[in-house]
């Protein structure tokens, strides 16, 4: 499953992936990572979060950014929750160019039993409608 927080800077995403991980680690049997763009909201998780700052991988496009996300999965058969903060920042194309990426992603949550959560800057309204459908 993939849902999407959207919403313009500065209307409470973060504070909301934040407290969806801090969460999801009370109640899951499974590990929960959370991936940011920097170190800022290392210290706002719960330490049962795996927290990985993506900036310190040099990720330079989508098709390195899937595949470190599919090396997160397969180093851990155990993840069960994935949280992306930043995703824009991150994924380094324009929203609609990142059908591709979503697809891969949709794949891999089916194939491996894992749930992605991410942050985008960008009014609902105005994402495209790949994105519009995963939505919360």
């Amino acid at each position: 499953m993939i849902q999407v927080i959207a919403g313009r800077k500065g209307s409470g995403k973060t504070k909301r992936i934040i407290d969806m991980a801090n969460k999801a680690s009370q109640d899951s049997k499974h590990d929960i990572v959370f991936i940011d763009d920097d170190n800022r909201y290392m210290f706002d998780l719960r330490h049962e979060v795996r927290f990985m700052n993506a900036s310190d991988y040099d990720l330079a496009n989508d098709q390195m950014f899937i595949g470190f996300l599919t090396g997160v999965v397969a180093q851990n058969f155990d993840v069960g929750l994935i949280l992306i903060d930043a995703f824009k920042k991150l994924i380094l194309l324009d929203l609609n160019e990142t059908e591709p990426f979503f697809q891969r992603l949709e794949s891999i949550s089916e194939k491996h039993h894992v749930d992605f959560v991410l942050s985008i800057s960008e009014a609902p309204a105005d994402l495209p409608a790949f994105i519009q459908k995963f939505v919360i």
